[in-house]
């Protein structure tokens, strides 16, 4: 199982014809059928999710399977259709994590990033998937950035039964900002904000690398409880990239859209704009779908 944004290099066979990006809104899909994508999206009652990295986040598996099927009906070749599914922010946990060295053999390596990463997750991590990317360091530089990405079993699997029972194979699982930061240019420090529910997720992107990844649930949807997690990430890109963000994008705000980027060019003295997709408008609830078409060229 891979959770990382490197679409094209993780996947080596052709891409899956469906794809299913799972939020506490709804299903968002592609389905591609006779060299045309279609797209779509099914809502779910609030009861059916309650999302979390700590316990079973799927409330009514029954509602979730009829929304898969009712986006990809069984066309009587069903059982092991290869898809994608893209999950939600907060029920997973992304690090980037800085080493000097790393081990060259796999087991030793793993173990190692496991080590590192146990501190900051709070869920079993022996009970975990967890997936890992190498991100480019500079010519004469041995230290290494690596994303990694960890989900308890629980959670994941699932999401994945929901796809089992609708006839599909997961072939590629994702979390929507690892996917949907394959819509960023690669010029500067970007600062990318999506507001999903009252989970809101807050990348820096340096070039094409991601230097960090929050995801916190707000207290409150205001303007002030988004700033108050944009100036320490501001703080920080000034601090250890020694560059101030170029560029802050917003996704999901919705009717906040206004006022949050009113304040933020205001009070962080940037340009603010909305994430943007050649396919269609990226919101709360297919950012990552999008992402994942860009990545794989459709």
């Amino acid at each position: 199982m891979n959770l990382l944004r490197q679409v094209k290099r993780l996947i080596e066979d052709p891409p899956p014809a469906h794809v299913f990006e799972i939020s506490h809104a709804g299903v968002a899909f592609s389905r591609r059928l006779n060299k045309q994508t279609e797209m779509g999206f099914l809502p779910l009652e609030p009861d059916v999710l309650a999302i979390s990295p700590l316990k079973d986040n799927v409330a009514r598996p029954e509602v979730l399977f009829d929304r898969i099927r009712t986006a990809a009906p069984p066309n009587g070749k069903s059982r092991g259709r290869l898809a994608a599914l893209i999950l939600p922010d907060y029920c997973a946990r992304v690090a980037v994590l800085d080493f000097d060295d790393l081990p060259s053999a796999e087991e030793e390596r793993l173990a190692l990033i496991r080590f590192r990463l146990k501190k900051s997750i709070p869920f079993d991590l022996e009970s975990a998937a967890v997936s890992y990317h190498l991100q480019p360091s500079g010519v004469s530089s041995k230290k290494r950035d690596v994303v990694v990405a960890a989900v308890a079993l629980e959670i994941v699997a699932r999401y994945e039964a929901a796809l089992r029972s609708a006839g599909f194979q997961t072939g590629f699982v994702t979390t929507s900002t690892l996917s949907a930061l394959n819509l960023l240019d690669g010029e500067g420090v970007r600062v990318l904000v999506k507001l999903s529910g009252r989970v809101l997720t807050v990348t820096v992107s340096e070039q094409t690398n991601l230097r960090l990844l929050r995801c916190v649930e707000l207290p409150a949807l205001t303007p002030d409880d988004v700033l108050s997690v944009l100036f320490p990430t501001f703080a920080y890109a000034e601090d250890e990239l020694s560059a101030r963000p170029s560029a802050l994008l917003l996704c999901g705000f919705g009717d906040l859209d206004r006022a949050v980027s009113g304040r933020a060019g205001a009070e962080l003295g940037v340009g603010v704009k909305s994430l943007t997709s050649r396919l269609g408008e990226p919101d709360n609830t297919n950012a990552g779908l999008l992402g994942f078409l860009e990545a794989i060229g459709e």
